[in-house]
């Protein structure tokens, strides 16, 4: 296994502080697949890396993924991490499944608001992200969450039953589920991106 990971079999002679951050996270990839598990779960797996090690330990992972035939549940905050590693992206607001679909398609078309966010925050400089959003506000507490659609308090698009009527994950498109109300009272699925409504609201 620690060849498998780009270790030398000598490492397991040395002493923890002795490994870069970047063979630590190496150690923890063969650790987790000693036992050749299944499924293996990565929280976050190159948050604290700098960013050309990133690249090495994605592709490490996609390239042991290859080899050993393993399933990978991926959670992170960064989306363009989240892009080359998936194949299907479930987006979650204060704990709860706002979108799903295929990688490829989310990331070019967002259908929920907060996640057309996460998609402008991780698009690289000199491309134009698909859909921007005046996003304002401070996200909730998660033991305040507030009525109806969670999102609301900082939405463009919200309306009256966003702020009482929590919306349902629905299907709006092929391989696509999305909670938000713009799909029933706004707009059509078709029309993307929705068109923001009267200032009013």
């Amino acid at each position: 296994m620690p060849r498998a990971v780009g270790l030398s079999v000598e490492s397991a002679q040395r002493f923890p502080h002795e490994f870069s951050g970047g063979r630590r996270q190496r150690i923890g990839i063969a650790r987790a697949l000693v036992l050749q598990p299944p499924l293996v779960i990565l929280d976050e797996p190159v948050s604290s890396l700098d960013v050309s090690i990133r690249s090495q330990i994605l592709n490490l992972l996609k390239d042991l993924q290859a080899e050993f035939g393993i399933s990978y549940l991926l959670i992170s905050h960064d989306l363009a991490t989240v892009e080359h590693m998936s194949d299907w992206i479930g987006v979650m607001y204060l704990g709860k499944l706002v979108e799903i679909g295929h990688a490829k398609s989310i990331c070019s078309q967002p259908r929920h608001p907060y996640t057309a966010t996460l998609v402008a925050a991780a698009t690289p400089p000199g491309r134009t992200p698909p859909w921007t959003l005046p996003i304002v506000g401070e996200v909730p507490h998660g033991l305040d969450i507030p009525d109806g659609c969670a999102f609301h308090p900082r939405c463009p698009y919200v309306q009256p039953t966003c702020r009482t009527l929590t919306p349902p994950l629905a299907t709006v498109a092929a391989q696509r589920q999305v909670a938000c109300h713009l799909y029933t009272d706004v707009t059509s699925a078709d029309t993307w991106p929705p068109p923001l409504p009267p200032a009013a609201a």
